[in-house]
């Protein structure tokens, strides 16, 4: 008779698989409160001390660590002395071995976890467990994720249990424990001063997309093991999201987080916004972002960090949109947007922990930094020119610092009234995305003269603010640092305007 070793912490599916396995002639052997569900749910099990002969010991940290268990799985089928070996201890094989890990990263997520507490959920017989079946697969069926249940009864009640069932379960028994030691390491690791010697990514396969960035390109979501994520949005109507759309998602979640509690919006075209603005409402928000660049927010995700209302969906439906993402939508707002079938409403939160880590693909490696993250301090600034900005002036300055950390370098963006009304992204020259960001305005119908302009990064000559002077712009803010700082103040100080250092970049390469 077939025996199988269920030993789960999530208990999901679990009772449903041990009938069905004992439907079709299986022995179960099991431990603790897994023992008591069965049991409770009439299914025959045999305790795991039946089968030791030794008792559970150390408040349950040691019950499977015994040969009775684990030559039972690791004994090889076509080996006879392993066979006989087992004889003559008096052990049965384990053919099937069912284990899910203590909840050790659900558990350090609680923001009140005590270490005693983190530490007593790192498991130890349930990997070695695993691992024993998922090395000896070719005669022992391992099931880490309950979602595997039913393929398995039914691989079992068809004979079609083959060597290509049994790799795939143990390969992910091999990535699930490297997860798992991978969560625990970095807790013990804790905060560093320099960035891990050794760094173990395993990712949970969130989502298979249609392709990438192009049709010919493979793609996928993955989920890092840190709660709120791209990965926990919701998708509430629409086209599956693609590739590109979910790069401008996260984009735009960035762009407007940087505001805090005031009602933001952000139009994103390629990971880069083509308008951004704050407002009283979600309409006015969105209104006014979209009129920095209209043109180019054709086919855009928009993004919000409030809840969208009716008004703000009745202003979208002038635009064809591909994406709009908040962080709550309300009923008036869905029922409008049911109207447009294809667009996709994506309810995800601005704000959150963020992942600790930055990770860019590189040929046979990774780039790894600390995530960027917007520091709205200004200790560190100064006005560095005769004059200072008006009140106004530092009103938009500070709206402008602020949306220009979202858009790609060369970033230059023009503000007035705390919205963008031209922007220059992605320039190979400074020069040239102030140009941009000019021209852009302009093309939209706006004036830059009495606009401010934010930089994300320091002027290395003065000609940027030269161009910038020309238009009329009055105010500047930047990180300074270059060698030439001086000449590019003085260039600010013969056009009249005001100009503050922050001595910080919010460089996006």
């Amino acid at each position: 008779m077939p025996r199988a070793l269920i030993s789960v912490s999530n208990k999901q599916g679990v009772e449903e698989f041990a009938a069905g396995l004992q439907a079709l002639g299986w022995e179960i052997v099991s431990t603790g409160g897994t023992a008591k569900a069965l049991e409770k749910a009439g299914i025959a099990v045999i305790p795991i001390e039946a089968v030791t002969l030794f008792p559970e010991m150390l408040d349950g940290r040691v019950k499977t660590l015994h040969p009775a268990i684990h030559a039972a799985i690791l004994a090889r089928r076509d080996v006879p002395d392993h066979i006989r070996t087992l004889e003559v201890h008096g052990f049965s094989p384990i053919d099937l071995v069912a284990v899910n890990l203590y909840p050790f990263r659900e558990t350090i997520t609680r923001p009140d976890v005590q270490f005693e507490e983190a530490i007593e959920q790192i498991d130890i017989g349930g990997p070695a467990l695993l691992r024993s079946a998922a090395k000896n697969h070719r005669d022992v069926l391992v099931v880490v994720d309950p979602r595997d249940y039913p393929r398995v009864l039914d691989a079992l009640r068809d004979g079609r249990v083959d060597t290509a069932l049994r790799r795939e379960l143990a390969a992910k028994v091999f990535r699930h424990t490297a997860a798992y030691d991978s969560a625990i390491a970095g807790y013990l690791s804790g905060p560093q001063s320099e960035l891990p010697e050794t760094l173990a990514l395993v990712l949970d396969r969130r989502q298979i997309l249609r392709y990438g960035e192009n049709p010919e390109q493979r793609a996928a979501l993955y989920r890092l093991p840190e709660p709120g994520g791209i990965a926990d949005l919701v998708q509430l109507q629409g086209k599956e999201l693609s590739f590109n759309n979910l790069l401008d998602i996260d984009a735009a979640l960035f762009a407007v987080s940087c505001f805090g509690d005031r009602t933001a919006c952000a139009i994103i075209k390629h990971t880069t916004p083509c308008g951004i603005s704050l407002g009283r409402t979600p309409e006015e928000a969105y209104r006014r972002a979209l009129a920095c660049d209209p043109v180019s927010a054709f086919g855009s995700v928009i993004g919000f960090n409030t809840a969208v209302d009716q008004a703000a969906a009745r202003a979208m439906a002038e635009l064809f949109v591909e994406v709009v993402v908040a962080p709550a939508f309300e009923p008036a707002a869905l029922e409008l947007f049911k109207k447009r079938k294809n667009l996709r409403v994506v309810q995800l939160p601005a704000t959150g922990e963020l992942p600790s880590l930055d990770f860019k693909g590189v040929r046979g490696g990774l780039l790894v930094q600390d995530r960027f993250r917007f520091d709205p301090r200004e200790a560190t600034w100064k006005v560095a020119t005769d004059r200072a900005p008006t009140d106004d002036e530092w009103r938009d300055l500070r709206f402008a610092w602020r949306a220009v950390a979202s858009v790609k370098s060369n970033a230059i963006l023009l503000a007035r009234d705390e919205a963008a009304v031209g922007i220059g992204a992605g320039q190979m020259s400074r020069v040239d995305a102030v140009f941009l960001a000019i021209h852009k305005a302009r093309q939209a119908g706006h004036d830059p003269t009495g606009a401010v302009l934010a930089s994300d990064a320091f002027f290395p000559f003065p000609d940027g603010v030269e161009e910038a002077g020309r238009a009329g712009v009055t105010a500047v803010i930047q990180p300074g640092g270059s060698v030439r700082d001086a000449e590019v103040i003085e260039a600010a100080n013969r056009c009249g305007m005001a100009m503050v250092l922050t001595g910080k970049r919010q460089f996006r390469h």
